[in-house]
């Protein structure tokens, strides 16, 4: 990811994907903006207030869960926010990876700027400087249901706010306090309410939302690529592109697809090539229909990005300050934002989008790989000499296995539920199990749609002289700057992973 982001301004507006995806895997300049400064001053007063006053307001001189009814002195009411951080640092497994990580950070500090959460403006700042620092807390995975928040990984991320817990930075796994000494830092004593306000929140399921979509929109458009190539690489049919066709179905992502792909192989001169006395009367779905797949699983993926930019402006702190803007009044309210049911839905929804433009990719693999269309110039496999040579018959293998996992892993996670804290927390959304197996659907995605292009690649190979359209062949050299045409058998893995990269890189775009 480029450091050559924008500079961030947390000033109460909602972050953009992009932003997410900067900090996540790169380095930006962040800052609180004076006004967001202001705001969350505003709401400290009136917590301020509550913590020495005689009214019992959950979360800030209240048990939490099930122990909302016990009412909390004032003079136990920071350790309280303490033992809350600690006690909830329950998660297992292995670690959440960096980005997903700094992607929660900056979710986080956003939230928290945007003034109704009751907190200091330092715990702002002190992620602000982690994240500059590149000190990033070591998560465990597995903990969260997805409901009161992200409780378990969020506060394995506040052990380090409390200079608890462990960090690595440059590679170097390491005490938090080792770290927070190198940066001139050391841990914050938590005041009343800010332990549970750096735990409520969506900021695992959110993170995973945007990083997922950032993803998902690079690897459609390397998909949409591979699509065209297929096209001309199995000598199909550009009939079923046609315009009128998709215009009396009216479904925008199909009619988008079936525009793309037009254009990517306008000028193709393999096209005709078997334009007349072509014997096949039609292809198999997986070329035909591409418009009506993929652009379904486009639109699916668009409504499930709105969802996720709401999220990345919203508040998912529970209880919340609401000031009024002359500042005369304030009160406390209490609900449910930290639910993460709008984001669990979108992210299973994400995994069933992935698993079709996968599972037509690898429908198109296997069909030019078998050798058995005969007006096809291609060789079983695409082998120099089959039988002697395999070429990419395995290819198509690794690609089914993917698929398979991802078929596997589609089934829906926020459909599921488990009652916690002694029965108040009775429906979870489970967004964070579908968080983090969306994560792992798109790394296997992309790797079939790696395995597309490279075959596709090879594919074009034997058409020669004749040529696809021009965004085609651009794509066709993009490729083959990273790898060389197969000439006889040698391990793909190496080419697999290489496309993979420019995928990843956004270079199909």
């Amino acid at each position: 990811m480029s450091s050559h982001h924008p500079p961030i301004s947390l000033d109460g507006r909602p972050l953009e994907i992009e932003d997410v995806a900067a900090v996540a895997r790169g380095t930006v300049e962040i800052s609180l903006a004076p006004e967001a400064r202001a705001r969350m001053l505003a709401a400290r007063d009136v917590i301020d207030g509550i913590a020495s006053g005689d009214q019992a307001v959950y979360g800030v001189n209240t048990g939490f869960g099930s122990l909302s009814k016990v009412k909390i002195p004032p003079d136990q009411l920071a350790e309280l926010q303490t033992n809350i951080v600690r006690s909830h640092a329950a998660g297992v497994g292995d670690p959440l990876s960096t980005d997903l990580v700094r992607g929660m950070m900056i979710l986080l500090a956003a939230s928290l700027a945007r003034g109704h959460s009751g907190v200091r403006p330092i715990l702002v700042e002190q992620l602000l400087a982690l994240l500059q620092a590149g000190i990033t807390p070591i998560v465990p995975s597995r903990g969260s249901v997805g409901a009161s928040g992200d409780l378990a990984p969020l506060a394995h991320l506040a052990l380090v706010l409390l200079g608890e817990g462990e960090v690595q930075r440059d590679g170097r796994r390491m005490p938090t306090a080792t770290a927070l000494a190198e940066i001139g830092l050391q841990g914050l004593q938590l005041q009343a309410k800010e332990g549970l306000a750096l735990l409520n929140g969506t900021h695992l399921m959110a993170t995973c939302g945007a990083l997922a979509i950032f993803d998902l929109e690079r690897i459609i458009q390397a998909a949409t690529v591979a699509a065209a190539m297929s096209l001309d690489g199995c000598r199909g049919s550009h009939g079923p592109l046609d315009p009128r066709i998709h215009n009396v179905r009216g479904q925008p992502g199909q009619i988008a697809v079936a525009a793309t792909l037009r254009t990517m192989l306008e000028g193709s001169t393999i096209v005709e090539a078997h334009r007349e006395n072509d014997p096949r009367v039609q292809d198999p779905y997986s070329l035909r229909a591409i418009p009506q797949v993929l652009g379904a699983a486009i639109d699916a993926i668009s409504g499930v990005r709105r969802t996720i930019e709401y999220e990345l402006g919203g508040v998912t702190d529970n209880p919340l300050v609401f000031v009024a803007d002359d500042g005369a009044s304030a009160e406390v309210l209490s609900g449910g934002n930290f639910h993460g049911m709008p984001l669990a839905i979108g992210l299973d929804i994400l995994r069933v989008a992935a698993c079709h433009i996968g599972g037509i990719s690898e429908r198109r693999v296997y069909w030019v790989l078998s050798g058995h269309d005969v007006h096809n110039p291609v060789t079983p496999y695409l082998a120099e000499d089959p039988g002697l040579q395999s070429g990419l018959m395995i290819a198509q293998y690794t690609a089914a296995a993917c698929v398979s996992e991802m078929q596997t892993i589609a089934n829906p996670a926020s459909v599921a539920n488990i009652p916690t804290s002694a029965g108040i927390e009775d429906y979870n959304s489970m967004g964070a199990t579908s968080g983090l197996l969306t994560m792992h659907s798109i790394g296997l995605l992309r790797s079939v749609i790696s395995i597309e292009l490279l075959t596709m690649s090879q594919a074009l190979e034997h058409q020669r002289p004749l040529v696809s359209g021009a965004a085609v062949e651009s794509a066709h050299a993009r490729i083959r700057s990273v790898v060389a045409p197969l000439s006889g058998d040698r391990s793909p893995a190496p080419d697999i992973r290489a496309v993979a990269d420019l995928i990843a890189d956004g270079c199909f775009g």
